[in-house]
Order: structure tokens, then sequence, then C-alpha cells
């Protein structure tokens, strides 16, 4: 069934709590509501950070599910509740199984429940690979952006991991935006980086591509550097590869030894979420026995509390919260109700009295 209700309408005309119409919001819709969009979903996650610091949302820690017998695997829960104009509540299930890609498959898939203000009840199940890797980019753009106002612009951009959520980014910057002179590839994979180079140059909106035999040559001709790997423990041990004071978004968290990060300014998302689970910055509070090393999360820098160095490498390490995929669900939720084409499941919710 397709229909155009709303889950705002909330109230029976006698004013008491009514159940929400559950849809389903495949990948392709997903698609559709972000694709062109990437200034409009900076400008979403930019909010919801700031929602998040005026203590406007509820993001408890993420819960990993792991697998003695698959141990490269691991599913997270993300439980959230966001307000301000948004006001949702939700869940998203992410898996990230790195033998997928072997098979052909990507990596990681994921859902995300939305779930109604008011009562409670789940109103959407949206198909959430593509928003989870939207609000991480764009997580990345709008750290780009904050983190190099008080340094000249960035014009080469280096990539250690050549996979989804790197392809996003890059669509991120550009769609925002940012042009390079050029862009250094590495991956574990030659195959992967080759087919990243391609993925850019067909493009259209990238420089030079070049792809280099180790992520030392990426982050030494690089003044923005991008770590999107699936890295357990950190293979980057050498302060002096960011002697030329590079912003770097430390996306995959567990790249960097302690000893290249407290060379450098850093700056988290959240730091009680991005200080657990062995992150490089868990691993270094653990090395220094404390948190000296922060210097603040990213809305202290765009609500100017924080000023990141120019004379020093600047490390944004997201953990990435639960916010932010309300934020962008709930914009997709909303889109695909305008247009009509929410796929309601009729009967979802069936025994709706309390006593049959």
């Amino acid at each position: 069934m397709t229909t155009t209700c709303s889950p705002a309408a909330r109230l029976t005309p006698s004013g008491t709590p009514r159940v929400p119409p559950f849809a389903v919001i495949s990948g392709a819709q997903v698609q559709r509501a972000l694709q062109g969009r990437e200034e409009h979903i900076v400008e979403l996650v930019q909010v919801a950070y700031r929602l998040h610091a005026a203590g406007d949302s509820v993001n408890p820690p993420s819960s990993f599910l792991r697998f003695h017998d698959r141990p490269s695997s691991r599913i997270i829960a993300l439980p959230a509740s966001l307000g301000g104009e948004t006001r949702v509540d939700g869940l998203k299930w992410i898996s990230s199984f790195p033998q997928n890609v072997e098979g052909g498959i990507p990596r990681a898939s994921a859902v995300l429940i939305l779930n109604d203000h008011d009562t409670g009840y789940p109103f959407a199940c949206l198909e959430s690979s593509i928003i989870s890797a939207s609000r991480t980019a764009a997580s990345a753009a709008l750290a780009a952006d904050w983190l190099s106002r008080k340094r000249p612009r960035p014009t080469h951009l280096g990539f250690v991991g050549a996979g989804v959520i790197a392809r996003y980014i890059h669509t991120f910057l550009a769609g925002t935006g940012w042009s390079f002179e050029n862009v250094g590839v590495f991956d574990l994979s030659p195959d992967n980086a080759r087919a990243f180079r391609c993925c850019l140059e067909q493009s259209g909106a990238a420089g030079p591509v070049t792809v280099h035999d180790s992520a030392e040559q990426v982050i030494r001709l690089s003044d923005l550097v991008v770590f999107a790997t699936v890295a357990a423990r950190p293979h980057v041990h050498d302060p002096a590869w960011f002697a030329h004071d590079p912003v770097v978004l430390h996306i995959s968290l567990r790249d960097l030894a302690p000893e290249v990060l407290l060379a450098s300014a850093n700056i988290v998302d959240d730091v009680e979420h991005c200080l657990r689970a062995d992150t490089s910055p868990h691993l270094t509070e653990q090395l220094t026995g404390n948190r000296q090393f922060l210097d603040g999360t990213l809305e202290d820098v765009m609500a100017g509390r924080v000023t990141p160095p120019p004379d020093r490498p600047v490390i944004f390490s997201p953990f990435g919260l639960g916010v932010l995929d309300l934020a962008v669900g709930k914009y997709v939720y909303d889109q695909v109700a305008e247009s009509g084409g929410l796929n309601v499941i009729d009967d979802f919710f069936h025994e709706l009295n309390r006593y049959g």
C-alpha cells in the first residue's frame, strides 16, 4: 500500500493518542532522498551536534555484539533520541563483516528503526547503510571545514582505505564545494585502490588521482588525510609522518598509535563515546592515565570555545553518534512521505485492544 500518511498526525478527533502507520523504506528510496543534497545533510548533522551539546538528546553507549567464531565481525546497536524540530527516537542496528568484501558484497549492512516521540510506537524501518555512510561523510565534511578555517584550505587530499566510506566522504567533500589539486590513495588491496581511483576519475569531481604504495606516502603528501579502514589496532606509529601539520579525519578510529595523538591537537565528536572500545583516543587515555591530550569536541570548535592550532596536526576522531542517524533518517522519512512513496504495512500492529 502506498500512502502519504505522516506520523505527525498522532491524535484522534477526541485528542487521544493514535498508533502511527508502520512503513518500510528501501535503500533505493533512501538514495533518491539523499542524492545531490550533500549541503543540506551536512547542515542537518551540524544541527544534531548542537542539539546534542545542548543536552537536547539522549545517546547511550553503543552495544557491540561480537562472535567467538567470527572475531573480525560485529553488529552494533546505537540507540538514541533527538529533540529540536526532529523529535524522534530510534535505533540503528549495523553489522560489519569485513569478509563480505571478498565475496563481492559490501562490508556493512544496517537498518534504522524510528519511534514515535509521543507513543513510542515504531513508525518506520529504513535501509540504513546509505544513511550511515551519508551521516559519517557529512560529519567528516563538516569537520574538514571547521578544522581548516584558521589555516590555508587543504588542496591535497589523501585516503588511507578505499572502500564505501571513502567514496561517500569524497562525494560529500565535492558536494560541499571542496576541490583538490590532487588525490592520493592507499589500500592494503591494490585492486581496491585502483577501483577507487577509477571511481573518483569517473565522477569528474577529482583532480589527478594517484595510487600509492604505502600509507606513509599518502600522509606525507596530503594536507587533508582521511582514514577509512577496518583496522582493529594502530598501524601508524610515527609522528614524523605528520610533520607538515595536516588536518586528519580519523574516521575509522583505530589507525593511529597514541604517540601520534600526543603529538597532535585532538578533536572528538563526544568525549565519553570516543574514549571506549579500544579506539586510538581510548588507548591514549590508558597510556597516559588522563584526557589532557584532548582539545575538545567539534561542537566546541563550532561554538568558538576551541580554536584548532594552525601549526600542529589536527586529528578529528568521531565515534559516530546515533543522533546523527536519527537526524538523517527522519529527513529521509519526511522526504518519502511528502512524495507519496511510503510503503505502509497494513495491520503491522495487530492487537491494539488491551483486552482482545
